[in-house]
C-alpha cells in the first residue's frame, strides 16, 4: 500500500509511508487491514487488474465485500485460505461484484466445508444464491465419484440476510451500517426501488472504522454513512477513458444501448472531483480509491487522479491496485 500526500507538497512519500506506520505502531496491536483483492471497474475485464473484491482482515478473519469473478484466485494470491471467510458482503448484484461468488460456494462445497457462511445483501441476494446453490446440485450430488459419498447439500452451508437502508447490524465485534446510495435512479417507493438497491457499507471495527462507497453517484446518504471513517474505500470513474475502452471494446453497439451506458456511466458514479468532494464533505482521515473504470492507468494518469482529488481533499490519498493492503 502506497498513499499519496493529497497535498502533492514536497514531503517524500516515505516521510508519509513511515509516519502512517507510527502511528500504527503507537495505537498497539494491528487493527483491521482492507485489502483490495481486485480493483477494475466492470464490465469490460483488464488484462492487468481484477474484478472488483475486498477483503476485511480482522481477528483471524476475512470478511469479503463484494465478490468479482476472480476472487478465489485473488485471495490466493494474497495468502487468504477460503475456510477464513466469515462472512460476505455484497454491495449490489451486479455481476462485476458477484461474479466470483459461484466459485466461492462451489470450491466450500468441494472441500465439505460444513460451517455456515453467511451472505448479507441488497434486496435479491436470496434469490442470487438459491439459483448458485440450485447450480451446484449435480455436482454436489456426484461427489469424487464414489458410491455413497455425495458431498455435503450446498444449500446446508450458506444462510442469507437481505439488509435495509438505514439498518445497523452486529457481526461478531463489528457493527456493520448501510446506507442506499445513488447507482440506481429508482423512484423511491416504486415497485423496481423495492426489488432493487444498491448499497454503500460502514465497518466499524475494535480501533478503526472503514468505509466503502460500492457503486455510487454522488449521495449525501453516503456523506454522511462516511463521517469521520480512518478510511474511505470509494469508486472513481475516467468517463473519457472508458467511454474510448468501450468504443474500443463494443464498436457495433446500437446506439440506443449506447445511450443507456453514457447515462448510467456519467451519473450513477463517482469522477475524481467528486470523489475529492465526498472525502473532504464526510471529513475522513484517508482515502482509498478502487474500482477503476476505464482500465489500468500509466503513472501519469494515477497522479493527475490524485491532484484532482487533492483540489478538495487534504488527506492522504491511495490510488489502489489489485492486492494491496491499508
Amino acid at each position: 500500500m502506497k498513499f499519496l500526500s493529497a497535498r502533492i507538497t514536497g514531503v517524500a512519500l516515505s516521510s508519509v509511508i513511515a509516519l502512517l506506520g507510527t502511528a500504527a505502531a503507537v495505537a498497539g496491536p494491528p487493527r483491521a487491514a482492507f485489502v483490495t483483492l481486485g480493483t477494475m471497474g466492470g464490465p469490460v475485464p483488464d488484462g492487468h487488474r481484477s474484478q472488483p473484491a475486498n477483503a476485511i482482515l480482522h481477528d483471524g478473519k476475512t470478511y469479503l465485500v463484494d465478490t468479482g469473478d476472480g476472487t478465489v484466485q485473488q485471495m490466493a494470491r494474497a495468502g487468504l485460505p477460503l475456510p477464513s471467510v466469515r462472512a460476505i458482503f455484497l454491495s449490489h448484484l451486479h455481476v462485476d461484484h458477484i461474479g466470483g461468488l459461484a466459485a466461492i460456494l462451489g470450491l466450500r462445497n468441494q472441500t465439505e466445508a460444513r460451517d455456515i457462511l453467511t451472505i448479507y445483501g441488497p434486496p435479491g441476494t436470496r434469490e442470487l444464491v438459491a439459483g448458485l446453490v440450485a447450480s451446484l446440485q449435480p455436482s454436489a450430488k456426484a461427489g469424487y465419484g464414489i458410491p455413497g459419498k455425495s458431498w455435503t447439500p450446498p444449500e446446508n452451508t450458506v444462510s442469507v440476510i437481505e439488509l435495509r437502508d438505514g439498518e445497523s447490524i452486529r457481526v461478531d465485534d463489528m457493527t456493520v451500517r448501510v446506507a442506499q446510495n445513488t447507482h440506481y435512479d429508482f423512484a423511491p417507493g416504486s415497485v423496481e426501488d423495492r426489488h432493487y438497491k444498491s448499497f454503500a457499507l460502514r465497518f466499524d471495527l475494535p480501533g478503526r472504522s472503514i468505509a466503502y462507497t460500492g457503486d455510487t453517484g454522488p449521495s449525501a446518504a453516503v456523506e454522511r454513512l462516511a463521517s469521520g471513517a480512518d478510511l474511505l474505500v470509494s469508486e472513481m470513474i475516467d468517463i473519457d477513458a472508458t467511454l474510448d475502452r468501450v468504443a474500443r471494446t463494443s464498436p457495433n453497439m446500437p446506439a440506443a444501448v449506447k445511450a443507456t451506458m453514457v447515462q448510467h456511466l456519467t451519473t450513477h458514479h463517482l469522477t475524481p472531483q467528486e470523489v475529492g468532494a465526498l472525502a473532504a464533505r464526510a471529513r475522513v482521515k484517508a482515502v482509498a480509491v478502487t474500482h477503476i473504470a476505464g482500465g489500468t492507468p500509466d503513472a501519469a494518469r494515477t497522479r493527475a487522479y490524485a491532484v484532482t482529488i487533492a483540489k478538495s481533499f487534504t488527506g492522504p490519498v491511495a490510488i489502489a491496485n489489485d492486492l494491496d493492503r491499508f
